[in-house]
C-alpha cells in the first residue's frame, strides 16, 4: 500500500502545489493590474505564467522524486529529464520577464516623450537588445543542458583547451555573418535607420517594418518586403526621408502650351491645396522651369508632414490642376502646331536668294501662259540668267 501511495503523493502533491501557486501569482498580478493600469508590466508579466509553472513543477519533482521509489531502474533517466525540462522552463521565464521589463520600459519612454524619431529609435534598440538577451540566454540554457550528461562534462577541458583554434576558424568561415552581426548593432546604437523610417532602397521606396542583428525588412507601398542583410546599410548609400524629421516638399511638373495662364494656374494651386487636407500649410509654389519649341515646363512645389501625405498632395494636385485646364483653359494643354510657318523676308518664291545677287524681275506677262502671265519654270529660268556670275557661259 505505501509503494502506492508514497508515488502518488510526491507526484500528485507536486502538481497540485505547482497549480495552486501558479493560480495564486496570476490572480495577484491580475489585480496589481487593475489597481496599476498605467503600467503595463503587470499585464505583460502574466504571459510567463506557463513557464512559471513549469519551473516550479519541475523543481518540485526534482527535489521530492527519490522519495517517491518509482521507477528505480530509470531513477537517473528519469533524473536528467526533470533537469533539462527545468533549465528549458528557467531559460524561457527569463526571456519573459525581460520582455515584461523591457516592454514597459519603453512604453513609459514613449509616452514621456514627443519625439516621434526619437521614440522610432529607442524601440529599434528594445529590439535589438531583446533579441541579444534571448540569444545569450538560449545558449548559456542550452550549455547547461549539454554540461548534465558526463560525456559532455569530460570533453570540456578538451573543448576549452582548443577554443582559440575553433574561434579562429569560426571567424574566417562566419565572416558575413560575424559582419552582419556587428553591423545590426551600429544600426541599433548609431541611429541610423530605426523602425518606421521611410527609406529610398536599391531604387525602392518603402518604410522600414523590422530591424535584426542581421538582417533588415523594408514594406513597400503595394506591401511586398524586402529583406536586405544590415551591412548593406553600413557600407552602400541610402535615402532616409525620416532622418531629422518627416517633413516632406514635393514637386509636381506640368508642360503647357507657350500661352497658358501661369498666373491663374498659381492662384488655382493655392485653392487646390486649401481643399486638400493632406497639405501642411507651410509653403507652396508654381513657377515655369523650362521651355521646348512646343511647350514650357511648369512645377509645382508643395509640402507635406510626412511621405505618406507628400504622395498624397502631389497626385491630388497633378488630378484637379489637369482637369481645371482641361475644362477652363482648354488651349493651355500641350497640341501639335500645323500652321504654316512664316517665311522670312528673303525667301523668293520658295527659294532663297544668293547673297549680293540683284532682286529677282518683276511679274510680266510672256509667252507660255494663255492667261497672259509668265510661266514660274520659265521666270525660274529667266532670273538665274539674269543673275548668272560674269565669265559663266
Amino acid at each position: 500500500m505505501e509503494n502506492v501511495l508514497r508515488p502518488l503523493i510526491v507526484v500528485g502533491g507536486s502538481v497540485l502545489l505547482t497549480l495552486f501557486l501558479g493560480w495564486a501569482s496570476d490572480r495577484l498580478l491580475r489585480q496589481a493590474d487593475q489597481r496599476h493600469h498605467e503600467t503595463p508590466l503587470w499585464g505583460l508579466l502574466r504571459r510567463g505564467r506557463i513557464p512559471y509553472q513549469l519551473v516550479l513543477c519541475a523543481a518540485l519533482l526534482r527535489g521530492s522524486y527519490d522519495e517517491a521509489k518509482l521507477l528505480d531502474d530509470h531513477h537517473v533517466g528519469i533524473g536528467r529529464a526533470l533537469t533539462l525540462v527545468l533549465i528549458g522552463s528557467a531559460a524561457w521565464l527569463v526571456i519573459r520577464i525581460a520582455a515584461a521589463v523591457v516592454e514597459t520600459s519603453y512604453s513609459r519612454y514613449a509616452r514621456a516623450h514627443r519625439d516621434a524619431a526619437r521614440v522610432r529609435r529607442v524601440r529599434t534598440q528594445v529590439s535589438l537588445i531583446m533579441r541579444v538577451v534571448s540569444a545569450v540566454v538560449g545558449v548559456v540554457a542550452v550549455a547547461a543542458m549539454l554540461l548534465t550528461f558526463p560525456a559532455m562534462r569530460a570533453a570540456g577541458a578538451s573543448i576549452l583547451a582548443s577554443a582559440g583554434i575553433v574561434g579562429i576558424v569560426a571567424g574566417v568561415a562566419a565572416q558575413s555573418t560575424l559582419s552582419n552581426l556587428f553591423a545590426g548593432l551600429q544600426i541599433a546604437f548609431g541611429d541610423m535607420v530605426r523602425i518606421g523610417d521611410t527609406v529610398v532602397v536599391d531604387g525602392e521606396w518603402g518604410t522600414v517594418d523590422e530591424i535584426t542583428l542581421t538582417f533588415l525588412t523594408v514594406r513597400t507601398w503595394d506591401e511586398r518586403r524586402i529583406t536586405m542583410p544590415v551591412s548593406y546599410f553600413t557600407s552602400k548609400p541610402f535615402e532616409n526621408w525620416s532622418r531629422g524629421g518627416a517633413q516632406m516638399t514635393g514637386t509636381v511638373y506640368f508642360h503647357v502650351d507657350h500661352s497658358a495662364p501661369v498666373e491663374t494656374m498659381r492662384e488655382r494651386l493655392r485653392d487646390i491645396l486649401r481643399q486638400c487636407p493632406a497639405w501642411d500649410g507651410r509653403a507652396y509654389s508654381l513657377v515655369v522651369t523650362d521651355t521646348t519649341p512646343n511647350t514650357m515646363e511648369v512645377r509645382a512645389l508643395v509640402t507635406a508632414k510626412d511621405a505618406d501625405d507628400i504622395w498624397t498632395v502631389r497626385v491630388a494636385v497633378r488630378e484637379e490642376m489637369i482637369r481645371w485646364l482641361s475644362e477652363h483653359h482648354p488651349y493651355a494643354l500641350p497640341r501639335v502646331n500645323t500652321a504654316e510657318a512664316v517665311r522670312p523676308p528673303h525667301h523668293l518664291d520658295g527659294r532663297f536668294a544668293v547673297p549680293g545677287a540683284r532682286p529677282a524681275p518683276p511679274d510680266e506677262s510672256g509667252p507660255g501662259r494663255s492667261d497672259g502671265t509668265r510661266s514660274r519654270q520659265s521666270e525660274g529660268a529667266s532670273w538665274v540668267t539674269a543673275n548668272r556670275p560674269p565669265g559663266k557661259g
